[in-house]
């Protein structure tokens, strides 16, 4: 019979991998730097279409890593604050149930574990032992209602830092072969479809997915934002010219 700290224990397992693929600093490190990375690449490419000097390429490519970087901590950070404030709300509710209503969710635990294929004696052992201990009940209750552990809530400050650094890593690669001196725009595109796919094939390997799907997702998405950026620029560059 599973007893309250195996019950308790499955439930920290399952809402650390939770945390870690939903909210923690795996999801915002992998978006950030692809985000970096496609942007900044994009940014120069309108820019080199359009004619522009190194030099110009240069300040825009910074501008954009500085902008860009910040945009996206100060987002990862207002929206992993606000999912933690909604879940603490659910569990608090969940809290003020299980203090005036105990019985009740008791048999609401009994029902969530029949439905996982546990008999109905020993559904009702187990809930009676995880009842007995308020905070364990509250965090099995918090799991199974909400996928959540309260005592395990992604923090915004890592979130955002993870944001933050993986962008302006992304950004600063289709960067690289101007800041060393060379004014060619084939470099700085070469490199970052070299990026995109390591960077898109790794995320597929996290994911249990083929490499080279995940690199030609990537590479793709990536080489229509650049090219439709480079039309952009080419245009109005000939405009300009005219």
């Amino acid at each position: 019979m599973p007893t309250e700290k195996d019950n308790a224990d499955t439930v920290d397992h399952h809402a650390h991998e939770h945390r870690d693929v939903s909210g923690g600093w795996l999801r915002p490190a992998v978006f950030g730097a692809m985000d970096g990375l496609v942007t900044n690449v994009s940014l120069i490419a309108g820019v080199g279409g359009g004619g522009g000097s190194q030099h110009a390429i240069v300040l825009t490519g910074l501008a954009g890593l500085a902008a860009g970087a910040f945009s996206m901590a100060a987002g990862e950070f207002v929206s992993v604050s606000s999912q933690n404030e909604l879940i603490q709300s659910e569990v608090d509710k969940e809290q003020h149930e299980l203090t005036t209503n105990a019985v009740a969710e008791q048999a609401e635990l009994v029902g969530m574990l029949r439905r996982r294929g546990i008999s109905a004696a020993t559904a009702k052992l187990a809930a009676a032992e995880i009842s007995a201990h308020p905070d364990k009940a509250l965090a099995v209750h918090a799991f199974e209602e909400l996928g959540v552990n309260p005592s395990e809530l992604p923090s915004p400050v890592v979130a955002a830092g993870a944001s933050l650094v993986a962008f302006s890593f992304g950004a600063v690669i289709p960067l690289l072969p101007y800041l060393f001196g060379a004014d060619v725009l084939w470099a700085s595109l070469g490199l970052a479809a070299i990026t995109s796919i390591v960077g898109g094939g790794l995320v597929a390997r996290l994911t249990a997915r083929p490499f080279w799907r995940g690199a030609l997702r990537q590479l793709v998405l990536g080489a229509l934002a650049a090219g439709f950026t480079y039309l952009i620029g080419l245009a109005i560059g000939g405009l300009a010219a005219g």
